[in-house]
């Protein structure tokens, strides 16, 4: 119920992130076509794009958390023992959420600190704790679905051993 959860959440995470890039293509080829046929220029556009792939990039790696489909080297692991891969991988996910606990806090007392002083950008007026949020929210996101995994791993049930060996 938890893993139907979690992929739900991911779907919709994707999809609006995908909406997201859509609006972030159609804002960048509008701003050419103005600049090129017109001679003006939407001056906010290229730092509200920026926000945008901020936000595709930390949301979106939770989403490749959850799918297992981050980049790895693996063609060692694939030879050792299962005792050892499953080793490997709880250290694996205990070193993510390490670094996912660093990111966080890192980024949420940021965040924090351009609410509380009311920083916006400076051309599109986008408050900066959004784009700085995102950033805490992704490994937020990313802490959550590890931690997950590390207890699926630790029941040692069917889809912790699908998941490690989808991985390789």
């Amino acid at each position: 119920m938890i893993d139907k959860a979690f992929d739900r959440i991911a779907r919709a995470i994707e999809l609006a992130l995908a909406v997201a890039f859509i609006m972030a293509v159609v804002l960048n080829f509008t701003n050419v076509m103005g600049r090129y046929l017109l001679g003006i220029s939407f001056l906010a556009s290229d730092e509200v794009q920026v926000f945008i792939m901020v936000g595709v990039t930390f949301l979106g790696a939770a989403v490749v958390t959850r799918r297992n489909q981050h980049l790895r080297m693996d063609v060692l692991v694939q030879l050792m023992p299962e005792g050892a891969r499953i080793v490997l991988r709880v250290i694996e996910q205990m070193l993510l959420i390490a670094l996912a606990g660093f990111v966080i806090t890192q980024s949420f007392f940021y965040a924090r600190q351009m609410l509380r002083i009311g920083r916006a950008s400076d051309m599109a007026g986008v408050p900066m704790w959004i784009p700085h949020g995102a950033v805490s929210l992704g490994f937020a996101l990313i802490a959550i679905v590890t931690a997950w995994r590390l207890i699926t791993i630790a029941r040692r049930s069917p889809k912790a051993g699908a998941d490690d060996k989808a991985a390789s």
